[in-house]
């Protein structure tokens, strides 16, 4: 540690604000739709929600066990990044707040009203009234805090109404818990334009519930708890069922240690200091927001609005196979044409369709013996787990390795676990300290006596929710050599063995991290022989310190390298006598940037691979990750020239400077927004 050299690396946690706020200010481009801007500041935060729950609860963790630990980036100690997260966070929330009421002024001119109590005409007055008598005080749960009253529990992320109020002398606390069965929104009117939160209306009427008592001060408060749980079967009965566990295990989540705590608009320093006292919370951990602290309503309150569409985004131009992807997958037989050549599929500018059909196809297919998956994160109305029971039901062996422990998909991953054991899948759950994370899917036929191996894999989930917001690279493949490989992993999987090697896959935890450090060595030793040497990565982040030096040593050695990196990037570029020869640029727009690509060399003989992983530690030393290659000469082209047009966006992306900060890339020539030009162009004429 004390060897590490910082000059050319940033905290991750810094690097992730960076990147969230980079969310945040596509809200102020007035060329991205009206509500689709209110919708980012709704995915700003609940992006700063979950950062909170998990990366700041998992320092706060380290901060109590191991306080002089550094980190590896800056040399910071838990505490000190801590504190550099929420002094940060004082600046984004404000922003925040600035964006969302410029934002108001621009809907509200189109009609569209998150409407105050001030704005309500008398009518609406009058059924918002009517509706908290009769809807919200039978209902609610208030309580005073006293010696007699203890301190209530509040659960992690949940809206409350806090109060200071005067009963017969004396200054007494009160709180209401926002209920959370009722809908979010109320509307006034028949006008679906115009709507007021509930959480508003409980405190307008907060007289109506302390009816006995003088209120002094009121406003809505939320705590944000860490959720950072570690789900270790280490305490496990041996005749406890998994399930059961992780099930128990989740119950702590809203229980865990306070990590911030957020006002809504109206702040007490009496009431603050009160709630940080009794929730050991230190100052700088408590966030004022003029901003609704939950924002997950946004989305369905935009759905609700049906004559603003001029006010959207368009939609995906396919409902069933009408993306970019070749007309004869809609009608022919998937089998027969993977058969024939690799199919490359790009979501969400291709639909998750063929993939759907190939599963439905392999289910009734009487030559199909077997069908093994991988799952991480399912959609709530799962097609794929639907062809997944039918394959079983029509007696294929079907083989599902799904993962429980998916960060706040858990719950959702249990319920479809139980669905496929009750139909005879075998589940199987994977590894004490190594997530499953890999994207794969093996179909095994016999036919005229002969083994015949269709292979999916994919950077992203088999969610098809996600595949039309996320851009996910897919390979369709029946090599025959890859599918030995694939059929090699689930057998190492289900005997958990780890240290198996592959002829083409690069597997986490122990075969991925050492390939790629060979690679990016190749393209060192091409630069010292003044041959041409290039390394081009498309990531979602970049942590792992051993890479990061690797690829600066590899700058210093004259290695041209590009890297599109989404989200946190810990490597600093354009650092003369370091990185130099380092360009890093990161792309924000209407989809999640989710694809990962490893190129090594140029032309023809680039050794190019797919990947469910990032470099991050924990992709590469603690999940089990694949990493696959693209042979196909043609597919080769088509992700190289997808590369070309990221590397060319000067509307969506934003390049990293030296002092790692983004910074917009000045237009010379064309616009060039890749997104929109994926919808647009055909990926595979070029």
């Amino acid at each position: 540690m004390k060897n590490l050299d910082y000059s050319y690396t940033q905290n991750r946690e810094l690097s992730w604000l960076n990147f969230n706020e980079r969310v945040l200010e596509e809200s102020e481009d007035s060329n991205v739709p009206l509500l689709e801007r209110l919708k980012f500041i709704s995915i700003f935060t609940s992006n700063l929600d979950e950062f909170f729950m998990v990366r700041c609860g998992s320092i706060y963790d380290l901060s109590l066990v191991k306080k002089k630990q550094k980190d590896n980036k800056t040399g910071w100690t838990p505490q000190e990044q801590l504190d550099a997260v929420y002094n940060r966070c004082k600046i984004l929330y404000k922003k925040k707040d600035n964006d969302f009421e410029k934002l108001n002024d621009e809907l509200q001119k189109e009609g569209i009203y998150d409407l105050n109590f001030s704005d309500l005409t008398k009518n609406e007055l009058k059924n918002v009234k009517k509706f908290f008598l009769e809807d919200i005080l039978p209902i609610i749960s208030p309580q005073i805090i006293d010696i007699h009253h203890p301190f209530p529990h509040l659960s992690n992320k949940k809206l409350n109404l806090m109060l200071i109020m005067e009963y017969d002398g004396k200054e007494i606390y009160g709180s209401v818990p926002i209920p959370q069965f009722l809908d979010r929104v109320f509307y006034p009117s028949e006008d679906e334009k115009r709507f007021i939160l509930i959480e508003k209306i409980v405190h307008e009427y907060a007289e109506e519930i302390f009816l006995n008592y003088n209120i002094k001060f009121k406003t809505i408060i939320s705590v944000v708890r860490n959720a950072d749980i570690a789900l270790s079967t280490s305490h496990l009965d041996d005749d406890e069922d998994y399930r059961r566990h992780v099930k128990k295990i989740l119950k702590k989540r809203n229980r865990l240690a306070p990590i911030c705590l957020e006002f809504y608009k109206n702040y007490d320093e009496q009431l603050a200091d009160f709630l940080s006292e009794r929730l050991n919370l230190k100052k700088n951990q408590v966030q004022i927001s003029n901003t609704p602290l939950e924002m997950s309503y946004v989305f369905e309150v935009i759905k609700n609005i049906k004559e603003k569409d001029e006010l959207k985004f368009n939609k995906l131009s396919y409902i069933s196979f009408e993306g970019k992807i070749e007309k004869s997958l809609k009608k022919g037989n998937i089998v027969k044409q993977v058969s024939k050549r690799d199919i490359l599929l790009s979501y969400p500018y291709d639909s998750i369709e063929p993939f759907i059909k190939l599963l439905k196809e392999a289910a009734n297919d009487e030559k199909v013996i077997s069908i093994k998956i991988t799952i991480y994160r399912l959609s709530s109305a799962s097609s794929i787990v639907k062809y997944l029971l039918a394959a079983a039901d029509n007696g294929k062996d079907v083989t599902v390795l799904i993962e429980l422990r998916a960060r706040f998909d858990e719950k959702n991953n249990i319920q479809y676990a139980t669905l496929l054991e009750e139909a005879g899948c075998q589940v199987i759950y994977g590894f004490e300290n190594y997530k499953i994370h890999s994207k794969v899917c093996l179909i095994t036929r016999k036919t005229s006596g002969k083994l015949q191996y269709i292979t999916h894999f994919g950077t992203g989930n088999y969610n098809e929710k996600t595949a039309k917001q996320y851009a996910d690279l897919n390979l369709i493949t029946s090599n025959k050599e890859i599918g030995k490989d694939v059929m090699s992993f689930f057998k190492n999987m289900a005997i958990a063995d780890l240290n198996k090697g592959y002829k083409h896959l690069l597997v986490a935890p122990n075969q991925l991290k050492k390939p790629l450090i060979k690679k990016i060595k190749d393209e060192i030793k091409k630069a010292k022989n003044n041959e041409p040497a290039s390394i081009v990565m498309k990531l979602n982040s970049l942590t792992d310190r051993h890479m990061i030096d690797l690829l600066q040593k590899a700058s210093s050695e004259g290695v041209k390298i590009k890297l599109i990196v989404r989200s946190i990037c810990c490597l600093v570029p354009e650092i003369m006598e370091y990185t130099e020869n380092i360009e890093i640029i990161s792309i924000v727009g209407r989809f999640l940037e989710h694809s990962r690509i490893y190129c090594f060399g140029t032309g023809e003989n680039s050794s190019l691979y797919l990947s469910s992983a990032d470099l991050m530690t924990r992709n590469t030393e603690k999940r089990v990750e694949i990493s696959f290659p693209i042979y196909d000469s043609d597919l080769k082209k088509k992700i190289h020239h997808m590369l070309k047009i990221m590397l060319n966006d000067n509307t969506k992306a934003r390049k990293i400077n030296s002092n790692g900060n983004y910074e917009v890339i000045p237009v010379h020539g064309k616009r060039i927004d890749s997104q929109d030009y994926f919808l647009n162009q055909d990926i595979g004429k070029k």
